[in-house]
């Protein structure tokens, strides 16, 4: 029985391994493609296999793209707890300035993440794991802001936070003329800037109209 343990164990870690590989060679063709462009056969072809052997895995290319970004989510979400975790007052700022680093590093996170906040032709399964990890995310920016303003609203404020720092990105992340390191410095300078504004308009209204 144990023998039989370990064979299966070892069939499901490779198992695993082999998923890796298609979620990595799908990771390299979506930040090269637009994703309503993107195919089973190239991210088949990226990765040195057979389209059908995908489906071995994946039974379809919605849940190979949300296990894709789920990987990334899952990434940030841990970048950001650690943040949190130091005993830092600008840990806000911090935080605005990983978000935004992240997204413009792994920009084909980016676009995965706006794609579902605009598709709604999610499958029930595949919502529910996306749901899940998104809020994971904002529990982390509510774990921020309760060590930071401990009397506010801290779901409020997450969803306040979320949609600016996303709204930086949606608006400066292909800014015309610029390099890209310039363009990923001019959005964490702004990251910055609007979380600070965030800090002292909570800090001077005593934060009472968010209790």
């Amino acid at each position: 029985m144990d023998k039989k343990n370990t064979f299966n164990e070892l069939r499901q870690r490779e198992r695993e391994a082999r998923k890796d590989v298609i979620v990595d060679a799908a990771e390299r063709v979506f930040a090269s493609k637009p994703f309503n462009k993107v195919s089973m056969r190239d991210i088949a072809r990226e990765a040195g296999i057979s389209p059908a052997s995908i489906y071995h895995y994946f039974p379809d290319q919605q849940t190979l793209f949300v296990d894709a970004f789920l990987r990334g989510a899952k990434e940030i979400t841990e970048i950001l707890g650690d943040i949190i975790d130091k005993d830092s007052e600008l840990c806000i700022e911090n935080a605005a300035e990983e978000f935004i680093d992240y997204l413009s590093v792994n920009d084909q996170y980016f676009r995965m993440m706006t794609h579902f906040m605009l598709d709604g032709s999610l499958s029930d399964e595949s919502l529910e794991s996306l749901n899940q990890h998104a809020r994971s995310l904002i529990d982390q920016f509510d774990n921020l802001f309760r060590k930071v303003m401990p009397d506010s609203n801290p779901r409020l404020l997450s969803h306040a936070f979320f949609a600016a720092m996303n709204g930086i990105l949606i608006t400066f992340r292909d800014y015309p003329g610029r390099s890209r390191e310039e363009v990923s410095c001019h959005m964490k300078l702004i990251g910055r800037i609007m979380a600070g504004m965030l800090r002292k308009e909570l800090t001077s209204s005593g934060q009472k109209s968010f209790s």
